[in-house]
């Protein structure tokens, strides 16, 4: 291995993640490489809760509203970009810093990831539509027919994985199973994961205060702005599709505000489970 480490900062959302990696950032003299998969979204700032002007100022962060809504951007691309990154990083500095709460992009970069080929963008409407005209049931069935092994352990009632594993059987004429190989990809610096954790009655507090903050600083505008591009995948996020829901007249704006502070809870408890199954995470109490 090369002399240099890759300190990775992660935990829960809402724990205080950024301003720890800062600090750190700060104290090594590297820049922050940001691991939120929707962060990187310049259109949903207040939603993503992305780090403020302030923190862009004291620190140089990668990853932070550099990509748009309508940009096509998988973990595969992250890890490509993340790995250049750091290795400059490195080079430079001797240590790098990876900040954030996104599982699967973690996981890219540490790890790496199958080489599943980009989905033409052609193909991938057609199977959309295909899935609007005909329902989950028909998808189902077509996955099945394509991938039988896939079929046995993909997560049948989440449509957009349904609907991805016949994209890649569609697209490379082999399936989604062939193209899987589950093997870690060597890395050529050392990993230092560090999780910051909060106590759960701090922690939900922080979370239900901070959407009440997204609610003050504009949360409903933006939303908005972004409703006539709802179907895409990176507004399939917690913040934004309850206030969607609250724009379809399905609840007022207050059931809209309990329900993201609900979900966001639920999706720190998800991430909780995640990173209990990695060992090699050093755990800090704050």
């Amino acid at each position: 291995m090369t002399q240099g480490t890759l300190h990775i900062i992660l935990g829960p959302t809402g724990v205080g993640k950024s301003q720890y990696a800062i600090e750190m950032a700060k104290r090594l003299g590297c820049s922050i490489i940001n691991a939120d998969s929707r962060q990187i979204y310049r259109e949903i700032p207040i939603c993503t809760d992305a780090p403020t002007a302030e923190m862009l100022a004291s620190v140089k962060h990668y990853f932070v509203g550099t990509h748009s809504i309508h940009d096509n951007y998988s973990a595969g691309h992250y890890e490509q970009d993340a790995l250049r990154i750091i290795h400059d990083e490195i080079n430079k500095y001797g240590n790098a810093i990876l900040s954030g709460g996104s599982m699967m992009y973690i996981d890219a970069v540490t790890k790496g990831i199958d080489d599943i080929p980009d989905i033409d963008p052609q193909l991938r409407q057609n199977v959309l539509d295909e899935y609007k005209n005909k329902g989950l049931a028909y998808m189902q069935e077509q996955l099945l027919a394509l991938d039988p092994e896939h079929y046995a352990t993909c997560d049948l009632k989440n449509w957009r994985r349904v609907l991805h594993a016949i994209e890649v059987c569609r697209q490379t004429g082999t399936t989604f199973t062939s193209l899987r190989k589950g093997q870690n990809h060597k890395r050529d610096f050392n990993v230092s994961k560090v999780g910051i954790m909060r106590d759960r009655e701090t922690l939900y507090k922080r979370i239900d205060d901070r959407v009440i903050g997204m609610i003050d600083r504009g949360l409903i505008k933006e939303a908005e702005a972004v409703l006539p591009y709802r179907h895409l995948n990176a507004l399939n996020t917690v913040g934004l599709k309850e206030v969607f829901g609250h724009f379809d007249g399905l609840y007022d704006l207050p059931e809209a505000i309990r329900l993201i502070q609900r979900n966001t809870r639920h999706y720190a408890r998800k991430q909780m489970t995640w990173f209990r199954h990695d060992n090699s995470i050093k755990w800090i109490y704050i």
